[in-house]
């Protein structure tokens, strides 16, 4: 094994360990979220800090990164509203997403500027998107507030999944979903993104 590198990172910059962090912790599966504001606008906003928290209970875990210690829409919305629509992003409907994540001025729809179209939800109140092919309505089971000595950087997201949304051609008969038809993709760090490459089994041992 060659030289390593030991990094301490209280030593340099959060700037600087994000960079490590999101280039070593990869690939990052991404979450389309759709919330509703205040004024019952829907907001739309990707995140790769994502995963499964639970099965029994179904729980997934978002956690969403503040600016200058400012609550994003998608954390105040969903500990306001208390409901959320995660969905998960293919290859069809990454542009899109990516569009999703730009600066619009308040009351703008991020659903609207990316051209995805919002559905009715069944267990919920918040709208999915139409366009995903896999989406989770979902209800809030926590909020935590993450960060260093009273300053929160993040609002960790535990929430719980009240209904799947699948479409057909993805499911087979034995309760499986194709990922070669899903076509996830999953974030990498800076711009890049990646498709699922090569796929191996191991059986986990007796």
């Amino acid at each position: 094994m060659g030289t390593m590198i030991s990094v301490d990172p209280a030593g340099q910059s959060g700037r600087d360990t994000y960079k490590l962090l999101i280039g070593s912790i990869i690939p990052r599966p991404i979450a389309l979220v759709t919330t509703l504001s205040d004024n019952g606008a829907v907001n739309a906003a990707p995140f790769s800090f994502f995963s499964i928290v639970s099965s029994d209970p179904p729980l997934l875990s978002i956690a969403v990164q503040r600016r200058q210690g400012a609550m994003k829409d998608t954390a105040r919305n969903a500990l306001e509203r208390r409901e959320l629509v995660v969905h998960v992003v293919s290859e069809e409907i990454v542009e899109a997403v990516n569009q999703t994540a730009a600066n619009l001025p308040p009351g703008d729809s991020e659903l609207a500027a990316a051209g995805l179209t919002p559905v009715t939800s069944e267990a919920v109140k918040v709208p999915g998107v139409a366009e995903a092919r896999i989406r989770m309505e979902c209800c809030l089971e926590q909020a935590i507030e993450l960060g260093d000595s009273g300053q929160p950087s993040c609002d960790l997201l535990i929430v719980r999944v009240k209904r799947i949304h699948i479409a057909e051609e993805l499911y087979n008969e034995h309760g499986h979903i194709d990922p070669g038809l899903l076509k996830p993709v999953s974030r990498m760090a800076g711009d890049d993104y990646a498709l699922i490459g090569r796929v191996f089994s191991l059986k986990r041992p007796e």
